[in-house]
Protein backbone atom coordinates (compact mmCIF):
# COMPACT_ATOMS: atom_id res chain seq x y z
CA UNK A 1 0.00 0.00 0.00
CA UNK A 2 1.77 3.11 -1.25
CA UNK A 3 0.80 6.75 -0.78
CA UNK A 4 1.12 8.95 -3.88
CA UNK A 5 0.11 12.29 -5.32
CA UNK A 6 -2.20 12.30 -8.34
CA UNK A 7 -4.30 14.62 -10.41
CA UNK A 8 -7.95 13.64 -10.48
CA UNK A 9 -10.75 15.14 -12.51
CA UNK A 10 -13.34 17.10 -10.52
CA UNK A 11 -16.00 18.19 -13.01
CA UNK A 12 -14.09 20.17 -15.62
CA UNK A 13 -11.34 21.23 -13.22
CA UNK A 14 -8.18 19.38 -12.28
CA UNK A 15 -7.35 19.16 -8.56
CA UNK A 16 -4.40 17.79 -6.65
CA UNK A 17 -5.49 14.98 -4.34
CA UNK A 18 -3.82 12.49 -2.02
CA UNK A 19 -4.57 8.84 -2.53
CA UNK A 20 -3.10 5.42 -1.81
CA UNK A 21 -2.72 2.52 -4.20
CA UNK A 22 -4.10 -0.77 -2.91
CA UNK A 23 -3.34 -4.06 -4.65
CA UNK A 24 -5.62 -7.01 -3.92
CA UNK A 25 -3.40 -10.10 -4.08
CA UNK A 26 -6.50 -12.32 -4.41
CA UNK A 27 -7.29 -10.87 -7.82
CA UNK A 28 -4.21 -8.88 -8.79
CA UNK A 29 -6.33 -5.74 -9.23
CA UNK A 30 -5.15 -2.33 -7.99
CA UNK A 31 -7.35 0.45 -6.65
CA UNK A 32 -6.75 4.16 -6.08
CA UNK A 33 -8.24 5.06 -2.70
CA UNK A 34 -8.61 8.81 -1.98
CA UNK A 35 -7.42 10.16 1.37
CA UNK A 36 -9.42 12.49 3.58
CA UNK A 37 -6.80 14.76 5.13
CA UNK A 38 -7.48 16.36 8.50
CA UNK A 39 -5.22 18.75 10.36
CA UNK A 40 -3.81 16.00 12.58
CA UNK A 41 -4.22 12.77 10.61
CA UNK A 42 -5.36 11.30 7.32
CA UNK A 43 -8.11 8.74 6.76
CA UNK A 44 -9.82 6.76 4.05
CA UNK A 45 -13.55 6.67 3.51
CA UNK A 46 -14.48 3.13 4.55
CA UNK A 47 -17.06 2.97 1.76
CA UNK A 48 -14.22 3.20 -0.77
CA UNK A 49 -13.21 -0.32 0.31
CA UNK A 50 -16.50 -1.74 -0.92
CA UNK A 51 -15.19 -1.60 -4.49
CA UNK A 52 -12.51 -4.18 -3.59
CA UNK A 53 -14.21 -7.47 -4.49
CA UNK A 54 -13.35 -10.97 -5.61
CA UNK A 55 -16.46 -11.27 -7.74
CA UNK A 56 -19.46 -9.25 -8.80
CA UNK A 57 -21.71 -10.59 -6.05
CA UNK A 58 -19.05 -10.10 -3.35
CA UNK A 59 -20.10 -7.60 -0.64
CA UNK A 60 -16.71 -5.91 -0.74
CA UNK A 61 -14.24 -5.17 2.01
CA UNK A 62 -15.22 -3.67 5.37
CA UNK A 63 -13.02 -2.41 8.19
CA UNK A 64 -12.70 -4.68 11.23
CA UNK A 65 -11.87 -2.57 14.27
CA UNK A 66 -13.13 -3.84 17.66
CA UNK A 67 -13.44 -0.97 20.17
CA UNK A 68 -12.75 1.56 17.36
CA UNK A 69 -9.04 1.66 18.15
CA UNK A 70 -8.21 3.19 14.76
CA UNK A 71 -11.50 4.35 13.27
CA UNK A 72 -12.59 7.97 12.91
CA UNK A 73 -16.37 8.16 13.07
CA UNK A 74 -16.70 11.90 12.55
CA UNK A 75 -15.05 15.16 11.65
CA UNK A 76 -15.07 17.51 14.62
CA UNK A 77 -13.97 21.02 15.58
CA UNK A 78 -14.60 20.77 19.33
CA UNK A 79 -11.64 19.14 21.08
CA UNK A 80 -8.11 18.48 19.89
CA UNK A 81 -5.80 16.01 21.63
CA UNK A 82 -2.16 15.21 20.88
CA UNK A 83 -1.52 12.26 23.13
CA UNK A 84 2.21 12.06 22.43
CA UNK A 85 2.80 15.71 23.33
CA UNK A 86 0.27 15.88 26.19
CA UNK A 87 -1.82 18.58 24.47
CA UNK A 88 -5.52 19.22 25.10
CA UNK A 89 -7.32 22.14 23.47
CA UNK A 90 -10.95 23.22 23.38
CA UNK A 91 -11.77 24.95 20.08
CA UNK A 92 -8.03 25.66 19.75
CA UNK A 93 -7.51 27.12 23.24
CA UNK A 94 -5.00 25.30 25.51
CA UNK A 95 -6.62 23.69 28.54
CA UNK A 96 -3.99 25.29 30.81
CA UNK A 97 -5.06 28.81 29.85
CA UNK A 98 -8.78 28.09 30.13
CA UNK A 99 -8.39 26.49 33.58
CA UNK A 100 -6.39 29.47 34.82
CA UNK A 101 -8.32 32.36 33.26
CA UNK A 102 -11.91 31.23 32.63
CA UNK A 103 -14.89 30.04 34.60
CA UNK A 104 -16.98 27.01 33.72
CA UNK A 105 -19.86 28.80 31.99
CA UNK A 106 -17.44 30.78 29.82
CA UNK A 107 -15.82 27.51 28.70
CA UNK A 108 -19.26 25.96 28.26
CA UNK A 109 -20.19 28.74 25.83
CA UNK A 110 -16.89 28.21 23.99
CA UNK A 111 -17.55 24.49 23.63
CA UNK A 112 -21.17 24.97 22.59
CA UNK A 113 -20.79 28.01 20.33
CA UNK A 114 -17.23 27.70 19.03
CA UNK A 115 -15.83 31.04 20.20
CA UNK A 116 -15.10 32.72 23.52
CA UNK A 117 -18.11 34.84 24.48
CA UNK A 118 -18.22 38.59 24.57
CA UNK A 119 -19.08 40.18 27.90
CA UNK A 120 -22.70 40.58 26.78
CA UNK A 121 -22.96 37.01 25.47
CA UNK A 122 -21.56 35.55 28.69
CA UNK A 123 -23.93 37.66 30.79
CA UNK A 124 -26.94 36.53 28.76
CA UNK A 125 -25.84 32.88 28.82
CA UNK A 126 -25.24 33.05 32.58
CA UNK A 127 -28.68 34.61 33.11
CA UNK A 128 -30.37 31.98 30.93
CA UNK A 129 -28.68 29.11 32.77
CA UNK A 130 -29.32 30.66 36.18
CA UNK A 131 -33.04 31.02 35.54
CA UNK A 132 -33.46 27.39 34.47
CA UNK A 133 -31.87 25.79 37.53
CA UNK A 134 -35.20 24.88 39.14
CA UNK A 135 -36.83 21.56 38.27
CA UNK A 136 -40.47 20.56 38.23
CA UNK A 137 -41.81 19.65 41.68
CA UNK A 138 -42.72 16.20 40.38
CA UNK A 139 -38.98 15.49 40.17
CA UNK A 140 -38.92 15.50 43.96
CA UNK A 141 -41.56 12.78 43.98
CA UNK A 142 -39.57 10.84 41.41
CA UNK A 143 -36.38 11.01 43.48
CA UNK A 144 -38.23 10.07 46.66
CA UNK A 145 -39.17 6.78 44.97
CA UNK A 146 -35.56 5.59 45.15
CA UNK A 147 -34.22 3.67 48.13
CA UNK A 148 -32.20 5.67 50.63
CA UNK A 149 -29.03 3.85 49.53
CA UNK A 150 -29.62 4.03 45.77
CA UNK A 151 -26.49 4.82 43.78
CA UNK A 152 -26.38 8.50 42.86
CA UNK A 153 -25.42 7.82 39.25
CA UNK A 154 -28.31 5.40 38.76
CA UNK A 155 -30.64 8.07 40.13
CA UNK A 156 -29.16 10.70 37.82
CA UNK A 157 -29.45 8.55 34.70
CA UNK A 158 -33.08 7.74 35.46
CA UNK A 159 -34.00 11.32 36.32
CA UNK A 160 -32.37 12.85 33.24
CA UNK A 161 -34.21 10.34 31.05
CA UNK A 162 -37.42 11.22 32.90
CA UNK A 163 -36.96 14.90 32.01
CA UNK A 164 -37.81 13.88 28.45
CA UNK A 165 -41.38 13.32 29.59
CA UNK A 166 -41.60 16.84 31.05
CA UNK A 167 -40.53 18.51 27.79
CA UNK A 168 -41.51 15.85 25.29
CA UNK A 169 -43.13 17.99 22.58
CA UNK A 170 -40.27 20.46 22.57
CA UNK A 171 -37.47 17.96 23.01
CA UNK A 172 -38.43 15.84 20.01
CA UNK A 173 -38.30 18.90 17.72
CA UNK A 174 -34.60 18.44 17.06
CA UNK A 175 -34.78 20.04 13.60
CA UNK A 176 -35.13 23.50 15.15
CA UNK A 177 -31.82 25.13 16.21
CA UNK A 178 -33.71 27.45 18.60
CA UNK A 179 -35.48 24.53 20.28
CA UNK A 180 -32.24 22.56 20.55
CA UNK A 181 -30.56 25.52 22.23
CA UNK A 182 -33.43 25.80 24.71
CA UNK A 183 -32.98 22.15 25.71
CA UNK A 184 -29.22 22.65 26.02
CA UNK A 185 -29.76 25.58 28.40
CA UNK A 186 -32.17 23.49 30.47
CA UNK A 187 -29.80 20.56 30.82
CA UNK A 188 -26.71 22.64 31.65
CA UNK A 189 -28.78 24.49 34.26
CA UNK A 190 -30.55 21.54 35.88
CA UNK A 191 -27.71 19.01 36.15
CA UNK A 192 -26.20 20.53 39.34
CA UNK A 193 -29.66 20.70 40.93
CA UNK A 194 -30.35 17.03 40.18
CA UNK A 195 -26.87 16.02 41.34
CA UNK A 196 -27.19 17.91 44.64
CA UNK A 197 -30.62 16.43 45.28
CA UNK A 198 -29.34 12.90 44.65
CA UNK A 199 -26.59 13.59 47.18
CA UNK A 200 -29.07 14.95 49.74
CA UNK A 201 -31.41 11.99 49.18
CA UNK A 202 -28.59 9.60 49.93
CA UNK A 203 -27.79 11.53 53.11
CA UNK A 204 -31.43 11.71 54.21
CA UNK A 205 -31.30 15.51 54.14
CA UNK A 206 -33.99 17.90 52.89
CA UNK A 207 -33.49 19.19 49.36
CA UNK A 208 -32.05 22.67 48.98
CA UNK A 209 -33.50 24.73 46.16
CA UNK A 210 -31.21 26.72 43.84
CA UNK A 211 -30.17 30.17 44.99
CA UNK A 212 -30.06 32.19 41.78
CA UNK A 213 -28.08 34.97 43.42
CA UNK A 214 -25.05 32.63 43.43
CA UNK A 215 -22.70 31.74 40.54
CA UNK A 216 -22.94 28.29 38.94
CA UNK A 217 -20.51 26.22 41.02
CA UNK A 218 -21.12 28.17 44.22
CA UNK A 219 -24.85 27.50 43.79
CA UNK A 220 -24.04 23.81 43.43
CA UNK A 221 -21.93 23.84 46.61
CA UNK A 222 -24.78 25.59 48.43
CA UNK A 223 -27.34 22.96 47.35
CA UNK A 224 -24.98 20.19 48.41
CA UNK A 225 -23.98 21.28 51.88
CA UNK A 226 -26.24 24.02 53.16
CA UNK A 227 -27.40 23.39 56.72
CA UNK A 228 -29.11 26.37 58.30
CA UNK A 229 -29.39 29.93 57.07
CA UNK A 230 -25.87 30.90 58.15
CA UNK A 231 -24.13 28.58 55.67
CA UNK A 232 -21.80 30.35 53.25
CA UNK A 233 -20.40 28.36 50.29
CA UNK A 234 -16.61 28.21 50.31
CA UNK A 235 -15.19 30.24 47.39
CA UNK A 236 -12.11 28.00 47.35
CA UNK A 237 -14.15 24.82 46.94
CA UNK A 238 -16.40 26.49 44.38
CA UNK A 239 -13.37 27.58 42.35
CA UNK A 240 -11.84 24.10 42.62
CA UNK A 241 -15.06 22.62 41.23
CA UNK A 242 -15.00 25.26 38.50
CA UNK A 243 -11.53 24.09 37.46
CA UNK A 244 -12.42 20.41 37.70
CA UNK A 245 -15.53 21.06 35.61
CA UNK A 246 -13.47 22.85 32.95
CA UNK A 247 -11.05 19.93 32.76
CA UNK A 248 -13.89 17.45 32.28
CA UNK A 249 -16.03 19.35 29.74
CA UNK A 250 -15.04 17.30 26.70
CA UNK A 251 -12.43 14.79 25.64
CA UNK A 252 -12.90 13.91 21.99
CA UNK A 253 -14.64 10.68 20.88
CA UNK A 254 -14.47 8.66 24.10
CA UNK A 255 -16.90 5.90 25.07
CA UNK A 256 -19.68 8.10 26.48
CA UNK A 257 -19.34 10.76 23.77
CA UNK A 258 -19.55 8.11 21.08
CA UNK A 259 -22.63 6.75 22.85
CA UNK A 260 -24.21 10.23 22.77
CA UNK A 261 -23.56 10.42 19.05
CA UNK A 262 -24.79 6.89 18.30
CA UNK A 263 -28.06 7.38 20.19
CA UNK A 264 -28.43 10.91 18.85
CA UNK A 265 -28.00 9.61 15.29
CA UNK A 266 -31.43 7.94 15.63
CA UNK A 267 -32.83 11.44 16.32
CA UNK A 268 -33.65 10.57 19.91
CA UNK A 269 -34.26 13.65 22.04
CA UNK A 270 -31.31 15.15 23.98
CA UNK A 271 -32.55 13.96 27.39
CA UNK A 272 -32.61 10.24 26.61
CA UNK A 273 -29.45 10.60 24.51
CA UNK A 274 -27.74 12.21 27.48
CA UNK A 275 -29.00 9.45 29.80
CA UNK A 276 -27.43 6.87 27.47
CA UNK A 277 -24.11 8.74 27.52
CA UNK A 278 -24.27 8.85 31.33
CA UNK A 279 -24.88 5.10 31.40
CA UNK A 280 -21.67 4.61 29.42
CA UNK A 281 -19.86 6.93 31.83
CA UNK A 282 -21.15 4.83 34.76
CA UNK A 283 -18.86 1.97 33.77
CA UNK A 284 -15.79 1.49 36.01
CA UNK A 285 -13.45 1.67 33.00
CA UNK A 286 -14.70 5.16 32.19
CA UNK A 287 -16.23 7.40 34.87
CA UNK A 288 -15.37 5.08 37.74
CA UNK A 289 -11.60 5.15 37.28
CA UNK A 290 -10.92 7.69 40.06
CA UNK A 291 -12.76 5.44 42.51
CA UNK A 292 -10.36 2.64 41.57
CA UNK A 293 -7.43 4.98 42.34
CA UNK A 294 -8.77 5.56 45.85
CA UNK A 295 -9.16 1.85 46.41
CA UNK A 296 -5.56 1.31 45.30
CA UNK A 297 -4.22 4.02 47.60
CA UNK A 298 -6.18 2.60 50.54
CA UNK A 299 -4.82 -0.86 49.74
CA UNK A 300 -1.26 0.50 49.84
CA UNK A 301 -2.11 2.09 53.18
CA UNK A 302 1.27 3.69 53.95
CA UNK A 303 4.17 5.27 52.09
CA UNK A 304 6.48 2.52 53.35
CA UNK A 305 4.39 -0.07 51.48
CA UNK A 306 4.85 1.56 48.07
CA UNK A 307 8.06 -0.27 46.99
CA UNK A 308 6.39 -3.62 47.67
CA UNK A 309 3.30 -2.55 45.76
CA UNK A 310 5.43 -1.43 42.80
CA UNK A 311 7.06 -4.87 42.67
CA UNK A 312 3.63 -6.53 42.69
CA UNK A 313 2.60 -4.34 39.76
CA UNK A 314 5.70 -5.40 37.83
CA UNK A 315 4.87 -9.06 38.50
CA UNK A 316 1.32 -8.46 37.19
CA UNK A 317 -0.07 -9.20 40.66
CA UNK A 318 -1.58 -5.72 41.11
CA UNK A 319 -2.84 -2.90 38.90
CA UNK A 320 -1.43 0.63 38.92
CA UNK A 321 -4.61 2.69 38.68
CA UNK A 322 -4.61 6.31 37.49
CA UNK A 323 -1.56 5.83 35.27
CA UNK A 324 -1.60 5.52 31.51
CA UNK A 325 -4.31 6.53 29.08
CA UNK A 326 -5.82 5.25 25.84
CA UNK A 327 -4.87 8.55 24.14
CA UNK A 328 -2.13 10.22 26.21
CA UNK A 329 1.35 8.73 25.87
CA UNK A 330 2.87 11.42 28.07
CA UNK A 331 1.75 13.26 31.22
CA UNK A 332 -1.98 14.04 31.06
CA UNK A 333 -2.15 17.87 31.02
CA UNK A 334 -5.29 17.78 33.16
CA UNK A 335 -3.45 15.85 35.89
CA UNK A 336 -0.88 18.65 36.25
CA UNK A 337 -3.62 21.22 36.80
CA UNK A 338 -5.55 19.05 39.25
CA UNK A 339 -2.40 18.34 41.27
CA UNK A 340 -1.93 22.08 41.82
CA UNK A 341 -5.63 22.52 42.66
CA UNK A 342 -5.41 19.79 45.28
CA UNK A 343 -3.16 21.85 47.52
CA UNK A 344 -5.60 24.76 47.46
CA UNK A 345 -8.48 22.47 48.42
CA UNK A 346 -6.53 20.92 51.28
CA UNK A 347 -5.94 24.38 52.73
CA UNK A 348 -9.69 24.40 53.40
CA UNK A 349 -10.50 20.76 54.02
CA UNK A 350 -7.29 19.62 55.68
CA UNK A 351 -4.70 17.38 54.03
CA UNK A 352 -6.03 14.09 52.72
CA UNK A 353 -3.77 11.34 54.16
CA UNK A 354 -3.89 9.57 50.80
CA UNK A 355 -2.10 12.48 49.15
CA UNK A 356 1.30 11.57 50.63
CA UNK A 357 0.91 8.04 49.26
CA UNK A 358 -0.10 9.40 45.86
CA UNK A 359 2.81 11.83 45.66
CA UNK A 360 5.38 9.21 46.57
CA UNK A 361 3.82 6.64 44.23
CA UNK A 362 3.95 9.19 41.41
CA UNK A 363 7.59 10.08 42.17
CA UNK A 364 8.74 6.47 42.14
CA UNK A 365 6.77 5.55 39.02
CA UNK A 366 8.10 8.53 37.06
CA UNK A 367 11.67 7.52 37.88
CA UNK A 368 11.25 3.83 37.12
CA UNK A 369 12.14 2.69 33.59
CA UNK A 370 9.51 -0.06 33.81
CA UNK A 371 6.73 2.56 33.83
CA UNK A 372 8.44 5.28 31.79
CA UNK A 373 9.26 2.88 28.94
CA UNK A 374 5.58 1.88 28.85
CA UNK A 375 4.54 5.56 28.86
CA UNK A 376 2.56 5.13 32.08
CA UNK A 377 2.12 8.67 33.37
CA UNK A 378 -0.52 10.00 35.80
CA UNK A 379 -3.88 10.78 34.22
CA UNK A 380 -6.76 13.00 35.31
CA UNK A 381 -8.21 10.31 37.58
CA UNK A 382 -5.11 10.01 39.74
CA UNK A 383 -5.75 13.19 41.73
CA UNK A 384 -9.44 14.00 41.10
CA UNK A 385 -10.74 11.29 43.43
CA UNK A 386 -8.48 12.48 46.24
CA UNK A 387 -9.86 16.01 45.89
CA UNK A 388 -13.47 14.87 45.76
CA UNK A 389 -12.99 12.72 48.84
CA UNK A 390 -11.36 15.60 50.72
CA UNK A 391 -14.37 17.78 49.88
CA UNK A 392 -16.65 15.19 51.46
CA UNK A 393 -18.09 13.44 48.41
CA UNK A 394 -18.76 9.71 48.70
CA UNK A 395 -17.34 7.62 45.85
CA UNK A 396 -20.79 7.06 44.33
CA UNK A 397 -20.88 10.79 43.56
CA UNK A 398 -17.65 10.70 41.52
CA UNK A 399 -19.25 9.78 38.16
CA UNK A 400 -22.02 12.31 38.85
CA UNK A 401 -19.42 15.05 39.29
CA UNK A 402 -17.91 13.91 36.00
CA UNK A 403 -21.31 14.00 34.25
CA UNK A 404 -22.22 17.59 35.22
CA UNK A 405 -19.52 19.29 33.10
CA UNK A 406 -19.38 16.54 30.47
CA UNK A 407 -23.04 17.33 29.75
CA UNK A 408 -21.76 20.41 27.91
CA UNK A 409 -19.40 18.34 25.76
CA UNK A 410 -22.01 15.69 25.06
CA UNK A 411 -24.51 18.33 23.94
CA UNK A 412 -21.93 20.11 21.78
CA UNK A 413 -21.12 16.78 20.10
CA UNK A 414 -24.86 16.09 19.67
CA UNK A 415 -25.35 19.50 18.07
CA UNK A 416 -22.35 18.95 15.77
CA UNK A 417 -23.74 15.56 14.77
CA UNK A 418 -27.13 17.00 13.80
CA UNK A 419 -25.50 19.74 11.72
CA UNK A 420 -23.25 17.29 9.86
CA UNK A 421 -24.81 16.29 6.51
CA UNK A 422 -22.49 13.25 6.28
CA UNK A 423 -23.87 11.69 9.44
CA UNK A 424 -26.56 9.00 9.22
CA UNK A 425 -28.06 6.66 11.80
CA UNK A 426 -25.19 4.63 13.25
CA UNK A 427 -25.17 1.06 11.99
CA UNK A 428 -21.83 -0.82 12.20
CA UNK A 429 -21.16 -3.93 10.14
CA UNK A 430 -20.13 -7.30 11.52
CA UNK A 431 -18.08 -10.27 10.34
CA UNK A 432 -20.28 -13.35 10.43
CA UNK A 433 -18.38 -16.23 12.04
CA UNK A 434 -21.36 -18.49 12.84
CA UNK A 435 -22.91 -21.55 11.22
CA UNK A 436 -24.09 -21.77 7.63
CA UNK A 437 -27.74 -22.57 7.01
CA UNK A 438 -28.89 -25.62 8.99
CA UNK A 439 -32.05 -27.71 8.95
CA UNK A 440 -34.28 -27.51 12.03
CA UNK A 441 -33.93 -30.59 14.29
CA UNK A 442 -37.14 -31.75 16.05
CA UNK A 443 -36.90 -32.05 19.83
CA UNK A 444 -37.28 -35.83 19.87
CA UNK A 445 -34.28 -36.35 17.61
CA UNK A 446 -31.87 -33.93 19.27
CA UNK A 447 -28.97 -35.81 20.86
Amino acid sequence: MEAKEAKVEVGTAVAEKNFIDVTDRRTGKSYAIPLIVGKDKAAIDAMELRQIKVSGDDFGLVLYDPAFKNTASTKSTITYIDGDQGILRYRGYPIEELAEKSNFLEVAWLILRGELPTKEQLQQFTDDVTHHTFVHENVRTFLDGFRYDAHAMGMMISTVAALSTFYYEEAKNIESPETRWHQIIRLVAKMPTLAAWCYRHHRGLPYVYPDNSLPYTKNFVNMLWKIGEDYKPSPVLARALDILFILHVDHEQNCSTSTMRVVGSSHADPYVSLAAAMAALFGPLHGGANEMVLRMLREIGDVKNIPGFIERVKRREALLMGFGHRVYKSYDPRAKIIKHTAYEVFEVTGRNPLLDIALELERIALEDDFFVSRKLYPNVDFYSGIIYQAMGFPVEMFPVLFAIPRTVGWLAQWEELLRDSEQKIARPRQLWMGEDERAYVPMKTRG
